[in-house]
């Protein structure tokens, strides 16, 4: 695959740089994917977009390339399908990650978790899922199967999109993050049958997906994750965007204010302790945090509309 036309246009630095109409960014990515890009012009382009950031039609056109490769899981008949994303993990407190899907699950509202993990500071979801009887599916079948018996499943991205889950890897070889941690968490295994859990860190990305959001289309929820996860903060709530069909609005008010110590809530990020919170909330022995069930009744809302 010739990269050099567009390597000349998004490689020009942060200033001089321009960005690629969405037919092109989705060749560019779709050639990422499936490895026709070579490792050389692979990395100068990794590198320009960390340096520019993706243009909306970028994004779209990137999202394109990942639903023309990507697997899909049936959704059995009913709610939408919540899909959280997971790619960071604990490293300061506990990751109330599977306690939002194991309330959505109860309530009969199908959940897929799917990510990869590869931080060494960090606790690994995977791990924490696993001590709580949660496994990854073998594949997209026993996912679907998964869904329609106990409504959650989970899955590595290897499964869904092993394209993406190579530029993924490629951040302990480069250093850095790059645009496929950000795709990463806008893969939707289940299109026209989800509701996206979009979950970012830093402040400016808001408005970057609130506009891809909107112009995606889809069900979606955005809010500023915990740690790089998917669930509120349990000590202040954030902001919760909901969107319907592209059409944006609150779906829960933000709190002002600092994020005190929670009282029954450890400042431990150790599986054991995880687990013993999240069964303690689950069976009612300790009360699940507000933020939490304010997030988890937004998303029933969305995943019944």
């Amino acid at each position: 695959m010739n990269c050099a036309p567009m390597i000349k246009e998004i490689g020009r630095g942060a200033k001089g740089a321009r960005s690629l109409e969405r037919d092109a960014a989705a060749t560019l990515f779709g050639g990422m994917l499936d490895g026709s890009v070579a490792d050389l012009e692979l990395g100068a382009i990794l590198i320009a977009l960390r340096i520019k950031s993706e243009s909306l039609d970028e994004l779209l056109g990137f999202k394109q390339a990942m639903d023309a490769l990507g697997a899909q899981v049936v959704v059995p008949d009913g709610p939408r399908c919540v899909v959280l994303p997971s790619y960071n993990g604990a490293r300061r407190q506990p990751n109330l990650m599977p306690l939002v899907a194991m309330l959505l699950a109860r309530d009969g509202v199908p959940v897929l978790i799917q990510g990869r993990h590869d931080f060494e500071s960090r606790v690994s979801p995977f791990e924490l899922l696993a001590a709580l009887g949660i496994t990854p599916a073998s594949d997209t079948a026993e996912a679907g199967a998964q869904l329609a018996s106990r409504h959650l499943t989970c899955l590595q991205v290897s499964t869904l999109l092993p394209g993406l889950d190579r530029l993924l890897s490629l951040r302990q070889r480069m250093g850095v993050r790059s645009s496929a941690h950000t795709m990463a968490k806008l893969l939707d295994p289940c299109r026209g049958r989800s509701v996206r859990v979009v979950a970012v860190t830093h402040p400016e990305y808001l408005e970057r997906m609130d506009e891809f959001l909107r112009a995606d289309g889809g069900h979606a929820m955005l809010l500023r994750g915990t740690e790089g996860e998917i669930y509120a903060n349990p000590r202040r709530c954030p902001e919760m965007k909901t969107y319907a069909d592209g059409t944006g609005q609150t779906g829960v008010a933000g709190e002002d204010g600092g994020a005190p110590p929670l009282a029954g809530l450890p400042d431990s990020p150790s599986i054991a302790d995880n687990v013993k919170t999240i069964r303690a909330m689950l069976s009612g022995e300790q009360p699940v945090p507000a933020p939490i069930v304010a997030q988890v009744r937004a998303l029933k809302a969305l995943a019944l509309d």
